[in-house]
């Protein structure tokens, strides 16, 4: 089987998309505003809760369950990959530097290089906001590329590549060039103009579980946006060209 570049058709509860499913992985499309896992004050509008109910196939007493391998904020749409065995989430974890992960962010201005590598220390303050070092004595190394795609008069489209993965380092590292991702009201201009943070989770690339098989998959652009910047057809035909590496597919069934 080769990794799909488009979500399938099963949708879930609070429009989560089912991207690829076998009997190691769930690879799922986020929607915005959904976290990816429970905190204390929030236990069921989740995408682990949702996933472990469908696996579960609504049988609280079913012991199928499934492991959260990474996380996106609450705000950011895309790409999510679960494990459906402790086996396989070691897997995964254990590879995760060489996964690629690839995001879409629409910004505030005109960015002066067309590419760049933005590199700094980030730290967490006890207030839950990250925020760059200028020192290397506290704080983790971070590395954030990116490319723009598309500009308009105030905007402009960037393709992200996520080198390391930290909190909210693409958000920080976007708002310390200038360059707030639109709608971020922690780090950047949020208003009330902009209904959602402009940032997604494009595609990710890693390597499969079952037979270590590099796979990849895509999502379609969300049409917030377009509404942005317009069109993004050309955005669009470089996704569906992309090559997609081959991942044998096993049984379903749970």
């Amino acid at each position: 089987m080769r990794g799909c570049p488009r979500p399938s058709t099963r949708v879930l509860p609070k429009g989560l998309v089912i991207v690829h499913e076998d009997r190691d992985i769930l690879v799922v499309d986020k929607p915005p505003g959904l976290l990816t896992m429970g905190t204390d004050r929030e236990k069921e509008r989740t995408a682990y809760f949702i996933l472990t109910d469908y696996v579960r196939r609504g049988c609280s007493k079913s012991k199928n369950r499934i492991f959260i391998v990474h996380r996106l904020d609450r705000e950011t749409s895309g790409i999510l990959i679960f494990a459906k065995s402790e086996e396989a989430k070691v897997f995964l974890q254990g590879h995760w530097n060489e996964t690629k992960k690839k995001y879409l962010a629409v910004v505030h201005g005109k960015c002066e290089k067309r590419s760049e590598t933005i590199t700094t220390y980030l730290v967490e303050n006890k207030g839950h906001r990250v925020y760059s070092a200028s020192g290397t004595t506290k704080g983790k190394l971070s590395h954030t590329a990116y490319r723009v795609l598309k500009e308009t008069k105030d905007l402009a489209l960037l393709e992200v590549d996520l080198l390391t993965g930290r909190k909210h380092q693409i958000r920080v590292h976007l708002a310390d060039i200038g360059h707030p991702v639109v709608g971020d009201r922690k780090y950047g201009k949020g208003t009330k103009a902009h209904k959602r943070l402009a940032l997604h989770a494009k595609s990710i690339s890693f390597r499969h579980p079952f037979n270590g098989n590099q796979i990849t998959f895509e999502t379609r652009v969300p049409a917030y946006f377009n509404q942005l910047v317009g069109s993004l057809d050309h955005v669009h035909a470089r996704n569906e060209s992309a090559p997609v590496a081959d991942s044998r597919r096993r049984d379903d069934s749970c």
